[in-house]
């Protein structure tokens, strides 16, 4: 049966200044442990509307489960605070189970694999199952190419500037937040689908 809907989603993990120039190798960088989730329910049916939106903020613990204060560079370059995480924080469990029913049955598309932090990286540290299946999570980065979109433009576009990109008339959103770069994602997919330069088969597992 064809689907009816993806899900578009995007995180935000613990880093420090250049963290993943080096590959979070230093000693003094924190484990890239998701501490929100951004996601937005897309309709696979014309003409293609937002159908919700969600954005998750989780608590940070390190492997021995203690909570791990927010880097300085992390506040500043996300605008998440321990405030914001004390107001509305949730345990790494229940913001998986709030993601699954979010999503309704829907696939998960990022753009590049953030299920890795989301799932593989953040479960781990945690010691949970990862209660989501690696066949679940696609990268919509794929979807631009079926589109048509160069493969240097594709390279060099964050999913924040994929609006800009596309030239959409819609208001800029700031970067580095979960639900506003999953928005991105999510209108210039519509666009696509809009314009026919996407097609239902294209979100096909």
């Amino acid at each position: 049966m064809a689907p009816k809907h993806i899900v578009v989603f995007d995180c935000e993990w613990l880093a420090e200044a250049n963290s993943y120039q080096r590959l979070w190798c230093s000693p003094d960088d924190p484990d890239p442990m998701v501490v929100q989730i951004g996601a937005v329910k897309l309709s696979l049916e014309p003409p293609y509307p937002v159908l919700d939106t969600l954005r998750l903020h989780i608590l940070p613990k390190d492997r021995m489960g203690q909570p791990v204060p927010l880097p300085d560079f992390l506040i500043g370059l996300t605008g998440i605070t321990e405030d914001t995480l004390k107001r509305e924080g949730l345990p790494l469990d229940q913001a998986l189970t709030a993601l699954e029913t979010f999503a309704d049955g829907g696939s998960f598309w990022s753009w590049g694999k953030d299920e890795f932090y989301l799932m593989a990286i953040s479960c781990f540290i945690a010691g949970l199952a990862p209660p989501l299946p690696a066949t679940r999570f696609f990268n919509a980065a794929s979807l631009m190419t079926k589109a048509g979109m160069p493969e240097e433009d594709r390279e060099r576009t964050r999913s924040s500037g994929l609006t800009h990109y596309f030239q959409l008339d819609i208001p800029e959103l700031p970067a580095h937040d979960g639900l506003n770069d999953a928005l991105g994602i999510a209108l210039s997919l519509q666009h696509l689908l809009r314009n026919e330069r996407l097609r239902l088969a294209d979100f096909c597992a």
